[in-house]
């Protein structure tokens, strides 16, 4: 069953724009209960919805857009883990050596790649984090416990 919804973008500064939507039932009803706990129209809900897309994906490297793509159609619980997604222990302190070491003392070409390889992971880590706490708090979500966790 599709539903449909007319979209409006309410901005002053911005013209709106009337758009109609086709979405399968589980989804609007998904979105309908998205709206009412956060005591807003469904309206309300999907601009935000769209709002929340990364502005410019180009602009991540493409493994990065890709981890972050999605996360805005996760459930609640299913961010709640994203935001408090931790990099590996080992991963952490490996990382952790090769930056102590590389200000001590300098790194080979094979140290090199793997502070290369493990900072990207960190960096995706982070996005991912970061990215799942916004959404959580645009649905209305309070997000300050993240912010008091600590690396082990």
């Amino acid at each position: 069953m599709l539903v449909q919804v007319l979209l409006l973008q309410y901005t002053a500064s911005v013209a709106i724009q009337a758009v109609t939507v086709n979405l399968p039932g589980p989804l609007y009803e998904r979105l309908a209960r998205r709206a009412t706990k956060a005591h807003r129209t469904i309206e309300a809900e999907l601009v935000d919805a769209v709002a929340t897309l990364p502005d410019e994906p180009d602009e991540l490297p493409a493994d990065m857009a890709e981890a972050i793509a999605a996360l805005h159609l996760l459930g609640d619980e299913e961010l709640w883990r994203a935001a408090r997604q931790r990099p590996v222990p080992e991963k952490a302190s490996d990382l952790e050596y090769l930056h102590r070491k590389r200000q001590r003392d300098g790194l080979s070409t094979s140290e090199l790649e793997a502070l290369a390889t493990l900072m990207k992971e960190y960096t995706r880590i982070m996005l991912v984090r970061s990215r799942a706490a916004a959404l959580l708090k645009q649905r209305g979500h309070d997000v300050s416990e993240l912010c008091e966790e600590h690396e082990p």
